[in-house]
């Protein structure tokens, strides 16, 4: 008598291999999220589904023939598992070419993954949400949820339930054979899944885009302030399904402009801060009174103002707090980075003085690309929350 035993993962191996890879790029990507939402290939996406990720590439084993039966490498002692960690990588130093000079150490092999940006997004967006968010009177504005609720007999391949189409097999081959066990599959076997978007109502909301173009801002500090607004439209209109944007740039004078001519506008002029913010207030009067709306005023500029508006900023800003649900202010600095900081008269300085006692105002400094995701997780939390 023989005795037969199908190992069934060994026929599933390349899809656990696959489904192992896609987990550690996914695992890569959240270690490196702070450098990644600046990475240019994605802000430059224009649209495209799937960009290219540098990831840290895995070592790939080799078996070596010894005549001589020498133990070698992985000649373990048999007490290890699959995932156990082996051994650890030294970490990078200057020397390794993390520094800003030329370094002596040899650097580590790299490999740019094809990765959906919507996946990218998924992850940024884990924790985000709009803060402080009540309940408003007249339109609400609803934000969408998909679950897969119902297992059909018609579907798409994508939506195929494997396991419950593997049951159906094995019990039709019990009633039709008297015997339980794995045949062809055929039509009337497979099951798919099948979804359906839910939905729940928000209050209304507008988030107010404000961006500094004086001459100051070089390509650094518009790169890093088109960066942050990029994500945080994308993650509205993710999230949300109508909440409503205005976007206005402001050099000496503000003006509202479109979403196209928010993210290309160049520089030039000097710098009046007032502006966008009275401008700001007026759109919020006219058009998004509070008592209706959720607003959100964000503003991103490198400090600069002309001394004679510092006041009248404080003063427009401190309305701005009062009315609104949160008004958020990023200052960028120089490419200088963290050790390089401006003189006393940057507003960021200024703001967190006069209103540090209006829990309604947040600002962060920004010197760094890689400083742009926790921008994002800083104004878009729970307030009271510990930022991780």
């Amino acid at each position: 008598m023989g005795v037969q035993r199908n190992d069934w993962s060994l026929q599933r191996k390349g899809q656990i291999d696959q489904d192992r890879h896609a987990e550690r790029v996914r695992d890569a990507i959240r270690q490196n999220l702070g450098s990644i939402v600046s990475n240019e290939s994605i802000i430059l996406a224009d649209g495209q589904k799937r960009v290219k990720v540098p990831i840290r590439s895995l070592d790939e084993y080799k078996f070596r023939f010894d005549h001589r039966k020498r133990k070698h490498v992985a000649q373990g002692d048999g007490k290890t598992s699959v995932g156990d960690v082996v051994g650890h990588e030294p970490q990078p130093s200057q020397g390794a070419g993390r520094g800003r000079r030329a370094g002596d150490q040899p650097g580590v092999d790299y490999f740019e993954a094809d990765v959906e940006l919507d996946e990218i997004a998924r992850l940024v967006f884990e924790d985000l949400h709009l803060p402080n968010l009540q309940e408003k009177a007249k339109r609400e504005v609803p934000s969408r949820a998909t679950r897969f609720t119902e297992i059909r007999r018609t579907g798409i391949m994508s939506n195929l339930d494997k396991r419950r189409s593997l049951v159906e097999n094995i019990r039709r081959q019990a009633r039709e054979t008297g015997r339980a066990h794995l045949g062809p599959f055929r039509p009337e076997d497979l099951r798919y899944r099948t979804w359906e978007e839910q939905q729940s109502y928000e209050s209304n909301a507008v988030v107010i885009a404000m961006m500094d173009v004086s001459g100051s801002m070089g390509e650094f500090k518009k790169y890093v302030a088109r960066s942050f607004y990029f994500w945080m439209v994308r993650f509205l209109r993710t999230r949300y399904d109508n909440v409503e944007i205005v976007f206005i740039s402001h050099h000496t004078e503000a003006r509202e402009v479109t979403e196209e001519q928010f993210f290309t506008q160049g520089e030039s002029g000097g710098t009046v801060v007032s502006s966008a913010y009275r401008l700001a207030l007026d759109v919020i009067a006219s058009r998004f009174p509070p008592r209706d709306w959720n607003v959100y005023p964000f503003h991103f500029s490198d400090g600069d103002n002309y001394y004679s508006d510092n006041d009248e900023a404080v003063r427009l800003a401190d309305e701005l707090a009062s009315t609104c649900n949160l008004f958020g202010y990023g200052e960028i600095g120089d490419e200088e980075g963290p050790g390089y900081r401006r003189q006393s008269g940057a507003l960021l300085s200024i703001f967190s003085d006069r209103l540090r006692n209006t829990e309604r105002f947040a600002g962060v400094r920004i010197d760094d690309r890689a400083d742009v995701y926790p921008a994002l997780k800083h104004f878009f939390r729970k307030r009271g929350e510990e930022i991780g």
